[in-house]
């Protein structure tokens, strides 16, 4: 397995540690429920240097994106960052990924984990030779800070006005005695916060200071665990169980960031059918009447028991204390407040189409 710069701490620390993505990561410290309330209400710092970068420079830069990205990279001013997805020629999904605007002709990719390789394949096949990548995934370190008191934490370590940057927006500058750090407000838990992109060799010490000077004030180590509890909470997809290959963005809710209009891109046309004919089937979330826990692949069935999709992610929401989950289901069961059952496999435990996201935050 490969390693982060900060495995040898995630053990110090006392972490329970697994297999993600190749990885050996920290699934969770105390545990996944007070790591979870942490961010909510605090804030908590998660390792995720997992995650691919790849840095895309050139003329061309723009036009190439243009092509393997859902959303317009044109409207990104140089400071901003971009949700998107990475469509195949089928009317799937090869990854979802961040697209950031580091200068004129310059751009950085941030994508999944798991994808690193997947990804780096797909996109080169429409790479034009004026353009140049560079996949720096791992000489490049991420820590994302998250919750209400986040930027009340880090602002006693860099100059920069942190209250200034907007959601999805970034500033690259000194940070914890670090130069050229990228403080990105931006963040996978919906707690608010901050993603910083450091050299690898800066990590521990970034890390620590970032400790040093938020344990007093309830920062605490945050593993992968609440990572995905808190972003279910959310509504927010994971790759390769709400959104795949043979998932459409839009049967996800993801045409938001599938800009039919800005011209051709990959599986375009499939998609502007799709949203003058309607899909089949589409991403629900839900709430189950019961203690059990909604499984990935557990069948969704209507109130005749016959199958209408299956679950994509379930768990049990710390801040609702109720089992949660998303999944598809076809078209017309969709309708919030429609009944319908999870088979379990011995049982059928009765739930109902809800609004996403499920926790919504007191500003």
């Amino acid at each position: 397995m490969k390693i982060t710069s900060l495995t040898k701490m995630h053990h110090e620390l006392g972490a329970k540690m697994a297999e993600f993505a190749g990885y050996e990561m920290p699934i969770v410290y105390s545990s996944i429920k007070e790591e979870h309330m942490a961010v909510r209400e605090n804030a908590g710092i998660f390792d995720v240097s997992h995650m691919g970068e790849f840095l895309v420079r050139g003329a061309d830069a723009l036009h190439f994106l243009q092509k393997i990205s859902s959303n317009d990279v044109s409207k990104l001013e140089i400071g901003q960052a971009q949700y998107s997805c990475i469509p195949n020629e089928s009317g799937g999904v090869v990854d979802d990924f961040l697209v950031y605007r580091l200068d004129e002709e310059e751009y950085m990719l941030v994508v999944n984990a798991s994808n690193i390789e997947k990804d780096w394949n797909w996109i080169s096949k429409y790479k034009p030779d004026d353009v140049h990548m560079a996949d720096v995934s791992d000489s490049s370190g991420l820590l994302a800070v998250q919750g209400p008191k986040a930027s009340e934490i880090l602002q006693s370590l860099t100059d920069i006005n942190l209250k200034e940057i907007s959601f999805y927006h970034f500033k690259v500058g000194t940070f914890a005695g670090i130069e050229d750090v990228i403080i990105s407000a931006t963040g996978y838990t919906g707690s608010g916060g901050f993603e910083l992109y450091v050299d690898n060799v800066y990590l521990i010490d970034l890390w620590e200071k970032i400790m040093e000077v938020g344990a007093p004030k309830g920062l605490v180590p945050a593993g992968l665990g609440a990572r995905d509890t808190l972003r279910l909470e959310m509504g927010y997809c994971l790759y390769g169980n709400d959104i795949t290959d043979e998932t459409s963005p839009i049967e996800a809710g993801l045409g938001w960031i599938t800009k039919t209009k800005k011209g051709e891109f990959n599986s375009s046309k499939i998609f502007k059918k799709q949203r003058s004919e309607g899909v089949t089937r589409k991403l629900v979330g839900f709430k189950v009447e019961d203690r059990r826990v909604p499984r990935h692949d557990y069948e969704i069935l209507n109130e005749k028991e016959e199958k209408i999709g299956f679950v994509t992610s379930g768990t049990l929401s710390p801040c609702l204390e109720e089992p949660i989950g998303m999944g598809y289901v076809e078209k017309e069961y969709a309708t919030l407040g429609t009944s319908i059952l999870i088979n379990t496999g011995r049982k059928n435990l009765k739930a109902t189409v809800t609004r996403t996201p499920f926790y919504l935050r007191e500003e």
